[in-house]
């Protein structure tokens, strides 16, 4: 069986929020495919080591470029430059996102907005813009990032659950708008994963090398994992999926 189709090699890809945890492993895997990567997220210090050591690793060419994905003005510019930098834009992971925990009530307006902004408003700056490009070229492929509490709800966090339920909706939208413009939208839908931010706000000790991949039977995943999905995604083995919204977290838990 040939693994071609598998295959991100000699693409362009900008993969938000990818200092640390799922994002980081995606640019990782992409750029250990052979593709040419951004690292962004909010601050250069944190994307810069990430993008020395995929190019000191020579597995990939990466540029680091520091992106609050909620500025427009911001977003405008990370596009700019990545353009220069590789000539297109053949892969966007929307994956950049903040949460914290809290019960509906005591979730202040600020609070509120602040997690929609990054969330969702974010993923819209990102989808609009590189998807201009993509649109006026030869097309490309969109990887949103949003969450199962998106998909269910999610009691300690309702913002962070509405906001990733406004992501998985516009995946749909926008998939069927730019289908016929050679734009491939989907959406991964991750449940718990072991990164930092998970640990920090749920008091998870687990650490992502021990976990166990060759067990089915687990409800926390590693990072890596989401990065399979997310090569298969931006490769052209994923040509029948748009619009999709494929969750990933582990062993169903029945009633």
């Amino acid at each position: 069986m040939t693994t071609d189709r598998f295959s991100v090699a000699d693409t362009t890809a900008v993969v938000t929020g990818s200092s640390s945890g799922i994002g980081r492993a995606i640019v990782e895997r992409f750029a250990a495919g052979g593709a040419n990567v951004v690292v962004t997220s909010r601050e250069a210090a944190n994307v810069e080591p990430v993008a020395q050591a995929i190019t000191e690793s020579g597995e990939g060419k990466a540029i680091a470029v520091a992106c609050d994905v909620t500025d427009r003005e911001a977003v405008a510019a990370l596009v700019e430059t990545t353009v220069e930098a590789f000539g297109s834009i053949d892969v966007l992971v929307n994956n950049a996102g903040a949460s914290f925990q809290a019960p509906p009530e005591a979730i202040s307006e600020n609070g509120w907005k602040t997690i929609v902004d990054i969330n969702l408003h974010g993923t819209v700056n990102c989808t609009q813009l590189v998807g201009e490009r993509m649109r006026q070229a030869d097309g490309g492929r969109i990887i949103n990032v949003a969450s199962v509490a998106g998909q269910h709800g999610s009691s300690r966090m309702s913002h962070y659950g509405a906001a990733k339920a406004g992501v998985i909706n516009f995946t749909r939208s926008v998939a069927a708008a730019w289908a016929e413009d050679g734009v491939w939208v989907n959406c991964i839908a991750p449940g718990l994963v072991a990164t930092e931010g998970v640990r920090s706000q749920m008091d998870i000790e687990t650490d992502s090398e021990a976990i166990d991949r060759t067990t089915p039977d687990r409800t926390i995943g590693r990072p890596e994992e989401i990065a399979d999905l997310a090569q298969f995604l931006a490769s052209p083995a994923s040509s029948y999926l748009v619009g999709e919204t494929i969750p990933v977290k582990g062993t169903p838990r029945l009633a």
